[in-house]
């Protein structure tokens, strides 16, 4: 813990998200934020001394809230912490940030709502219930599962883990010849420093893979229903790991599929029995229908909020922290009034990055608003497996979608990595 003066009543962070803190600190009162995180992750991130350099961070708590019943166990531990509100800033956090609301007497997703996104099967089992689309899905333990699933279902498939993020562990196959090169990927679910030292039990999931755009719904929820809903078209990079390369926002659709998409997303919360908080749902239009990919009840990460306050304009963190905490939100644009787009950088083939190119030009190209890389030369990459090996992004703003879009990939195309490709890699961290 650091030793900041308690301040008012805290609102309760769990999970720590970097980029996040920006658009907290532009509404946050000073020591008003307790964060809480897993030992092992704080550990390795060096989280007590960064939230010493955040000025509404009044101190970090260590928990270890990914296992089950410890939401209780810590409203046992902390019985007048008193918190405004509960917020889960990253996947893992979802539940225990549920039941922490039930526990203190504040708005949340209800616990039966978190665990149902948290894992992929059950979420679409209940979906499918509620006669949303669907494509044939079942756990497998092992590659002649997989194989298996495939000779039913004939076509491509996707393989993935039934609760983690980011991509992680996700391929999609062509054939059942390549079953067992998939499956061995699949295992290797690193997600470095992000998550703890101890075993992540993960479900395999088989999928049948579905073709067509891609889309997700950011929604606010408030008791069951939409307050704010903004539609974001994505891209992914090509190859077999489903990796998100880019977004638009708001997604380029008619009226038509905007509220189509909006409508199902409306629907899964009511299936799952939503209550209070944000979704994230991330669609697959095939032939006019929406085709759930997967949910999730937290922001977005990807930069996705950044791109939304900025297009429509709103202030969309805040008002979900409001929400949390059960004030008002008053009114919400229903339309963006520009558009913005993010393209991500990231080496294309593993080795060692022995320079970066391009990155002013990106910069001061027409339209973009950021333009960063995380990395320096010397920086090991592995080649992209998950959305953790990309080092960089690119935003911009402009009169219509299309635009932004263009003038991101404008930008993103000049920034260019110089890779050995005989140097030893690692995993990323």
């Amino acid at each position: 813990m650091n030793s900041k003066a308690a301040g008012p009543r805290p609102v309760l962070i769990v999970g720590y998200v970097a980029f996040a803190v920006p658009a907290i600190t532009a509404f946050q009162a000073a020591d008003s934020v307790v964060y809480v995180e897993e030992p092992d992750v704080a550990r390795k991130r060096n989280l007590a001394e960064a939230v010493q350099h955040i000025g509404y961070a009044r101190e970090l708590i260590e928990w270890e809230y990914h296992l089950p019943g410890r939401a209780d166990a810590f409203f046992a531990a902390h019985p007048d912490l008193d918190p405004v509100a509960v917020i889960p800033a990253v996947e893992y956090a979802v539940p225990f940030a549920a039941r922490l609301a039930e526990r203190y007497g504040l708005p949340g997703a209800s616990l039966g709502a978190a665990q149902l996104l948290r894992d992929k099967h059950q979420l679409r089992t209940v979906a499918a219930a509620a006669g949303i689309a669907n494509p044939a899905s079942e756990p497998v333990a092992d590659a002649a599962g997989l194989a298996d699933f495939m000779a039913r279902h004939p076509g491509p498939a996707v393989l993935k883990p039934a609760g983690r993020q980011a991509s992680v562990g996700t391929r999609v196959l062509r054939t059942p010849d390549e079953a067992e090169e998939a499956w061995a990927f699949g295992q290797a679910q690193d997600e470095g420093a992000f998550v703890p030292d101890r075993p992540i039990a993960s479900v395999m999931l088989a999928e049948e893979y579905v073709d067509g755009p891609e889309f997700s719904v950011e929604m606010l929820v408030s008791d069951g229903r939409p307050a704010f809903a903004n539609t974001t078209g994505k891209v992914l990079y090509p190859g077999p790991c489903p990796i998100e390369a880019g977004h638009t926002v708001p997604a380029e659709l008619d009226d038509r599929q905007r509220k189509s998409l909006v409508a199902e997303t409306e629907r899964l919360a009511a299936a799952i029995g939503f209550g209070d908080g944000v979704l994230h749902c991330e669609w697959i239009v095939a032939d006019g229908v929406p085709v759930l990919v997967e949910c999730a009840g937290r922001l977005p990460g990807d930069s996705i909020p950044d791109l939304i306050e900025a297009a429509y304009p709103v202030e969309l963190t805040r008002a979900y922290f409001a929400l949390m905490s059960g004030a008002p939100l008053g009114p919400l644009p229903d339309r963006a009034e520009r558009a913005t787009a993010a393209r991500f950088l990231a080496p294309d083939r593993p080795g060692t990055v022995t320079a970066v190119h391009g990155l002013d030009a990106a910069a001061a190209a027409i339209g973009v608003q950021l333009a960063v890389v995380g990395i320096a030369p010397g920086h090991r990459a592995a080649g992209l497996r998950s959305s953790w090996d990309r080092v960089g992004i690119v935003t911009t703003l402009a009169d219509t979608p299309a635009e932004a879009r263009r003038l991101a990939d404008a930008a993103a195309a000049l920034v260019r990595f110089e890779i050995d490709p005989n140097a030893r890699t690692e995993d990323h961290t």
